[in-house]
């Protein structure tokens, strides 16, 4: 009986190996890295273990049978054989599925911070129109105002008129009676005077004027 159960061992471990060595292949890893055959035998080779355990809990008496029919011996070879072949499809299942439940939270909480930098840059000029700012701030309201040309001041108080914060470029060249070119370099010259800020919503490129620019346009 003794030798019996060392025989059922050594048939165990080589099925679980050449199982573990059989998913090596079938999964198409002979050119990954010199010990990526290591896993899926150690797997095999677990698997392999399990079968009596399995066939215990299942009632059935293979393994004190193989002990006077060889033929059930080879049954017995043959189920830890396919044991070790199927283990690949239970980690391969749960490792993909974890791997694609994380890619999927990944996608949410990229598309989640893209949108809340959206809503952020869209509410920045509401909250900045309603908030009073200090009276010392005020004193610098005019410094680069000079320098503001007939378009600048024009394109500015374009920006400020209006039922719409947010203003598309078609709707301030249409309302300034500016080309597109001249228009484009007028916000570019007002935004980096911190007169106008730009935003990107889901409609697309929008611009607004800032607070900065209420206060010079009233101190007109």
């Amino acid at each position: 009986m003794d030798n019996h159960f060392f025989v059922l061992a050594v048939v165990m471990l080589i099925a679980g190996a050449f199982g573990g060595v059989v998913n090596y292949y079938l999964l198409g890893r002979q050119e990954d890295k010199p010990n990526a055959w290591v896993r899926p035998v150690v797997l095999g080779i677990g698997a392999s273990f399990l079968v009596p355990v399995v066939l215990d809990v299942l009632a059935i008496k293979l393994v004190l049978e193989s002990a006077e029919d060889p033929s059930k011996l080879l049954i017995f070879t043959s189920i830890c054989l396919i044991a070790a072949i199927l283990s690949r499809y239970l980690t391969g299942s749960m490792g993909d599925k974890v791997a694609e439940e994380a890619q999927r939270a990944t996608d949410k909480t990229e598309a989640l911070m893209v949108e809340l930098r959206n809503l952020q840059d869209e509410i920045a000029p509401l909250i900045e129109t309603e908030t009073e700012a200090d009276s010392i701030a005020s004193v610098d309201d005019n410094t680069g105002v000079a320098e503001l040309d007939v378009t600048s001041s024009k394109v500015l108080k374009t920006l400020a008129s209006g039922r719409f914060i947010f203003r598309s470029l078609s709707g301030l060249c249409r309302d300034s009676s500016t080309d597109e070119a001249t228009l484009r370099q007028t916000l570019s010259v007002l935004t980096n005077k911190g007169l106008a800020g730009r935003s990107r919503g889901p409609k697309g490129e929008r611009w607004y004027v800032t607070e900065r620019g209420r206060r010079v346009l009233e101190s007109q």
